[in-house]
């Protein structure tokens, strides 16, 4: 299999998270967004969004959508699993993951912020203030999710990486680049601290990927 991603890209790191885990071997390739190669006839013939990751599997099927491309990994490789046993676990994991996923990161990304700037001319610390805005609402929320719920372990679902681990480590990547202040989130900031022991999280990690920039 090969995936496509950028460094920086919060959905291909979530995908990087997850192959590590599930100790998946795939071949590594990157779309620079910031020069716009993932608009490339070649690319947008893969993957018509535009966006990264994709997987292209060894059939040749090409797989979008992070979230997509996370079940599709935990049903061809269950172990380690990245959701619990019982239906209402693997809810609550999902409606975690999906806080960083739908409510955060679609709303902050590189485009969004890019067209601010270009449509509606706001200057980067204005762009900036957006981005750390709508961090901060969906760190409120999940620091209230996960500070009181007995359900919360070492991790963000008991004492094992979940999928709503892989989906909120590459925000608090995010919400730093962002200057968010995380003492707000004492929850959040210590499951990241136990996830980035981890082997897994330690080599998915933005700065040891071979495309990495300053």
């Amino acid at each position: 299999m090969k995936l496509i991603g950028y460094f920086r890209s919060s959905a291909a790191y979530r995908v990087r998270i997850a192959l590590n885990l599930k100790g998946i071997a795939v071949e590594h390739a990157s779309r620079h967004l910031r020069k716009g190669e993932h608009r490339a006839p070649d690319y947008v013939a893969l993957n018509p969004q535009k966006l990264v990751p994709a997987l292209v599997l060894d059939s040749g099927e090409v797989l979008t959508q992070s979230l997509a491309i996370l079940e599709y990994l935990e049903e061809t490789h269950p172990e380690p699993p990245l959701l619990p046993r019982d239906p209402v676990g693997r809810a609550r994991v999902r409606a975690l993951a999906l806080i960083p996923t739908a409510d955060i990161h679609p709303i902050q990304n590189l485009r969004v912020m890019s067209y601010l700037r270009e449509k509606f001319g706001q200057t980067e610390e204005s762009a900036f203030a957006w981005s750390r805005h709508w961090i901060e609402t969906g760190f409120d929320a999940y620091e209230a999710s996960i500070s009181t719920d007995r359900r919360t372990g070492a991790f963000s679902h008991g004492n094992a990486p979940t999928m709503a681990d892989l989906c909120l480590v590459p925000q608090i990547f995010n919400a730093a680049r962002f200057k968010v202040d995380m003492t707000k989130y004492p929850t959040i900031q210590r499951i990241h601290d136990v996830c980035m022991k981890h082997p897994a999280f330690d080599a998915a990690r933005p700065a040891r990927q071979p495309d990495a920039e300053p």
